[in-house]
């Protein structure tokens, strides 16, 4: 009975809900899959052999910004909505632009190719996988974007479950009958995506019936030409770490840290939920000049992701032990640094809004450069004086900087377009801020005692099981925002 409720209930939701509901719910698969399968890879690949997996991945994001200008990312959805009556259309160009672009670049790989093999450190055929993948990855996003934007998720889930589940088993075959293991890995993954995903290049284009529209691919450069040095300037503070540990340190020590950051970046998954949940909600209150009404969504939210990253801070050395053998075990001490990192990552998103929907782009631009060049900065320097697990510091360091640094510009932003109101009280946030890295920092104090940890762990469990109906309250409210 109460199963049927449940689904009684579940049909009279909008389709917005619905919608949201199903992609979390398909992000949290993906991502589960992924880690289900990571102790496997942990085990098939030596950590040498996965920090080079690492240092392909930092590339490829780094590459793929240059490459594709990250087109699928939000001039593509604003267009959908803009051009709401040529949204086929819309789309098709776009498939057609990035496509124009990934085979200028790949004539230039080919021209380069031995110059490009040496300063990146891959083999050819890895740097063509990677090239086949930010293509085939592009043409994914794009075809999702409008999956999203219609609120058609059946598909779109199955083809993500799908994928998800083909690449580890496809890299799993492949490691197993092979010599060269990252290679073989990496084969493994663009295998799956240019089956699964290349149609969609097809289906777009011809529904669209425009592979080229100046007015298009124009209006598309111009917006998002001035935004490439954020989204490399992200890329970099996400990936430069793994990069130069590798070149200071060795590859043993970047795959640690990858492990360590993969780790880490899970709780990256309810970043982008609750920010998919409540950006259009934002936007909404932007537009209605409410700001003031965001606050409570904030306050609400921070402490939320505040407590995620705790738990996992709190269960490091268990997580790790799960996931990889003990010559792994000196990624628990990355893991406190680089999962605050990720509560500051949801901070920074929370205050850029306001520069992106007054299409501020300079002001975006120059925090996340500031952000970006700090932190080769300070991983040159520290990394060589104190190993690779400062680059988790110096990570954590410049997402606070950045976060700060957004802060500034949202009140400028607002002092300009909203009458001067401030969204939030720096006080407020700067308390739950310090509150937050306080008790990572005593967590993480706890490690080599493991009773005064399992304590905390009794404590916590606790607290939730007595806020029960605070915590479910928050949850409905966060819901209804969709409604």
């Amino acid at each position: 009975m109460k199963i049927h409720a449940l689904y009684e209930k579940y049909k009279l939701f909008p389709v917005q809900v619905k919608a949201s509901f199903w992609f979390l719910i398909c992000s949290f698969l993906q991502r589960a899959i992924s880690m289900i399968t990571t102790p496997i890879f942990t085990r098939l690949l030596s950590p040498f052999e996965y920090g080079q997996l690492g240092v392909f991945t930092s590339w490829y994001g780094i590459i793929s910004v240059i490459i594709t200008l990250s087109l699928f990312s939000g001039v593509h959805t604003q267009g959908l909505v803009k051009f709401n009556e040529e949204s086929s259309k819309w789309s098709s160009s776009l498939q057609g632009l990035t496509f124009a672009l990934s085979a200028f670049w790949l004539i230039v790989y080919v021209i380069f190719h031995s110059y490009l093999n040496h300063l990146i450190g891959l083999s050819t055929i890895q740097m063509a996988a990677m090239l086949i993948m930010i293509w085939t990855s592009a043409v994914f996003n794009l075809w999702a974007n409008e999956q999203r934007v219609n609120f058609q998720y059946r598909a779109l889930i199955i083809i993500t479950i799908l994928v998800s589940i083909a690449k580890p088993t496809l890299g799993i075959l492949l490691v197993l009958n092979s010599n060269d293991k990252v290679t073989a890995r990496i084969l493994g993954l663009v295998g799956v995506e240019f089956v699964c995903f290349t149609w969609m290049f097809f289906i777009q284009t011809k529904k669209g019936g425009c592979f080229f529209s100046k007015e298009f691919w124009m209006y598309a450069l111009r917006f998002n030409l001035p935004l490439i040095p954020h989204y490399l300037s992200q890329t970099v503070l996400n990936s430069a770490d793994r990069i130069m540990i590798r070149n200071l340190v060795g590859e043993s020590e970047a795959g640690i840290y990858n492990l360590a950051y993969s780790v880490a970046s899970i709780m990256i998954l309810f970043n982008t939920a609750l920010s998919q949940t409540i950006t259009p909600w934002m936007y909404q209150k932007i537009k209605e000049r409410k700001e003031k009404d965001i606050a409570r969504i904030a306050y609400m939210t921070m402490p939320l992701i505040a407590f995620v990253n705790l738990a996992l801070i709190l269960f490091a050395p268990e997580v790790v032990a799960v996931f990889a053998p003990e010559s792994y075990n000196e990624a628990i001490r990355v893991i406190p640094p680089v999962a605050m990192s990720v509560f500051f990552m949801y901070c920074y998103d929370m205050f850029a809004k306001f520069a992106f929907y007054y299409e501020k782009t300079s002001f975006i631009m120059g925090a996340s450069i500031v952000g970006a060049v700090l932190n080769i900065f300070l991983n040159r320097i520290f990394i060589r004086c104190f190993g690779y697990i400062a680059a988790g510091y110096t990570t954590l360091a410049c997402f606070m900087i950045y976060s700060a640094g957004h802060y500034y510009f949202m009140n400028k932003v607002c002092a300009e377009y909203c009458g001067g109101v401030k969204p939030y009280k720096t006080k407020i946030i700067m308390v739950i801020s310090l509150a937050f890295m306080a008790s990572g920092f005593l967590i993480f104090a706890t490690y080599d005692y493991p009773l005064l940890r399992y304590g905390i762990v009794f404590i916590v469990a606790m607290i939730l099981v007595l806020k029960r109906n605070i915590i479910y309250d928050m949850i409905q409210n966060l819901i209804h925002l969709r409604k």
